[in-house]
């Protein structure tokens, strides 16, 4: 459905082969923009957005905002593991191959000795789903551990910090403003998971991600720069639960 927003963005020199769409919505109170694993865009706005001031914030983020789309549209197939032993997993950058035990009473998925170890299950996706628990818990204590300092930094509170499944998100806040950070980012050397969590630590200070988030950004990390072009290299090769 065509509306002013729509209609303003249409006329900027976006790129014919986008699919794109606008969406109100009534919490936001800046424009955001989001690209989907397929390389879609979604633009959301307020309901009182006003369509020249959005044409104008979109006409500056058009070259970035190419370069994501190609990116997205770029990637290669989803990682997929095969559960046998020796099958390379990594955590925090450290690469641990997988060890697969009997099962039995009490036994978990653990790293011991350099092994990542896990109880043979009775499927694949099955094993699957526990070692992305084991990442979501690891994960969930790293990043605690981690949000003090960084909190700290951004002057702010320490808020409530998860790993978990974001499906093709990497970081999101919560509806009550805690953090939560995709369990597959924790595969990632420290300095690239911090990344991610001062990424969504900044958004509660500036929403979007335009000059002011952007401040936020280098004044946490001043190689946040240098940070997002690596991470932008590694992210398509993270590993995110699928098996073969």
């Amino acid at each position: 459905m065509s509306t002013p927003v729509h209609d303003a963005i249409a006329a900027l020199p976006v790129p014919g082969e986008w699919t794109w769409q606008v969406v109100v919505r009534p919490r936001r109170r800046t424009l955001g923009i989001e690209v989907d694993e397929a390389g879609d865009v979604l633009f959301a706005v307020p309901s009182d957005a006003d369509p020249a001031a959005v044409a104008r914030a979109v006409r500056t983020r058009l070259p970035r905002l190419a370069r994501e789309v190609r990116r997205r549209r770029a990637r290669p197939d989803v990682p997929a593991k095969e559960l046998v032993g020796g099958t390379g997993f990594t955590y925090l950058g450290r690469r641990h191959r997988l060890k697969l035990l009997p099962p039995g009473d009490g036994r978990r998925v653990r790293l011991h000795r350099g092994w990542l170890e896990l109880p043979r299950p009775s499927a694949a996706d099955e094993g699957a789903r526990r070692i992305a628990r084991w990442y979501e818990a690891c994960g969930t204590r790293w990043l605690a551990a981690r949000l003090p300092s960084y909190a700290s930094r951004v002057g702010l509170p320490v808020p409530s910090v998860e790993a978990c499944d974001l499906g093709p998100r990497w970081g999101a806040l919560g509806q009550d403003g805690g953090i939560m950070v995709h369990w597959a980012v924790l595969q990632l050397p420290p300095p690239l998971v911090d990344l991610v969590l001062v990424h969504e630590l900044c958004h509660l200070r500036a929403a979007g991600h335009g000059a002011a988030f952007r401040r936020e950004m280098r004044l946490v990390l001043p190689d946040a720069d240098a940070r997002e072009e690596l991470f932008a290299e590694a992210e398509p090769k993270l590993w995110r639960g699928a098996v073969r």
